[in-house]
């Protein structure tokens, strides 16, 4: 059940680095550091960690090579800068680039729900649209209590497929169909409200909570936690595996189709007030 939980210590504003860490890997989108239980990425994206289709990649090839390190036992993702993420690259909605950018995105998704480590994400500012996905599927939650969550993607004329898919699951389908429907933003507070988090401090203690959560994990079997991982998720990798195919085969079969979806993102790319026709 999702509670507040405060910080044993709340001076400590930075993630620790154990002195074992493996030297940082940079890429162009993100950055990967991994101890011998604990791998970060954080996402690098100026100002709001728009999670572009190179950011797609690298977050992809990170996962991947964060699976084979067996001594792994979690994975935290976290936001530089001013945000955790704005969300997908909303010039990748455009009909030539949508289905590429499903694929990459989802892609990494199924990377996510299928990896046999703990993922943790710590959300600050703006935790939106593909933003929101990630964390949505991810095991452990932690937000700023300020933090702006939404899955905005109606107002383009388009749909967050991955929240259509697993939202529901995690906050109910009314709360699940309003912030799909509506795009309504909530705050960190809300998000825990909902079962959207696993926790809520103010930004600075944010760290302190995901090293608490850590150290917790640090003193359990891996395999035990690795199977519990398994055995929990199961039903749900398979109940979102086949709601995700459908909610995707909707989105490039039919929404890319209608002129509503394209004239949404075409504004939003010319800055104006789009002009809806319900075509």
């Amino acid at each position: 059940m999702s509670t507040e939980a405060t910080p044993r210590d709340a001076k400590q504003s930075d993630v620790k680095q154990r002195p074992d860490a493996a030297p940082a890997t940079t890429y162009s989108r993100i950055a990967l550091q991994a101890t011998d239980a604990v791998a970060r990425i954080e996402l690098r994206n100026p100002p709001l960690n728009v999670i572009d289709l190179e950011m797609m990649d690298e977050l992809l090839a990170a996962l991947e090579t964060i699976e084979q390190r067996e001594q792994v036992i979690a994975t935290v993702i976290a936001g530089a800068g001013r945000a955790f993420s704005a969300g997908v690259d909303i010039a990748a909605h455009t009909p030539d680039k949508v289905e590429g950018m499903l694929r990459k995105f989802h892609s990494v998704i199924r990377a996510i729900l299928a990896s046999k480590k703990v993922t943790i994400v710590q959300v600050h500012g703006a935790c939106l649209g593909g933003g929101a996905e990630i964390a949505l599927v991810s095991d452990l939650v932690y937000t700023a209590r300020d933090a702006s969550w939404a899955f905005p993607e109606i107002k383009l004329a388009c749909y967050p497929p991955v929240a259509c898919a697993a939202l529901a699951a995690l906050v109910g389908q009314k709360r699940a169909a309003e912030l799909i429907l509506t795009g309504r933003q909530i705050s960190g507070d809300e998000a825990l409200a909902i079962g959207l988090a696993t926790g809520a401090a103010r930004a600075e203690e944010l760290p302190v909570l995901v090293n608490d959560a850590v150290a917790q994990l640090e003193k359990l079997s891996p395999a035990a936690l690795r199977l519990a991982k398994k055995a929990c998720s199961a039903w749900d990798a398979a109940h979102v595996e086949r709601g995700l195919a459908r909610a995707e085969q909707v989105y490039l079969g039919e929404l890319i189709k209608t002129e509503d979806c394209n004239e949404g993102v075409s504004a939003w790319m010319e800055k104006r007030r789009p002009r809806w026709t319900g075509r």
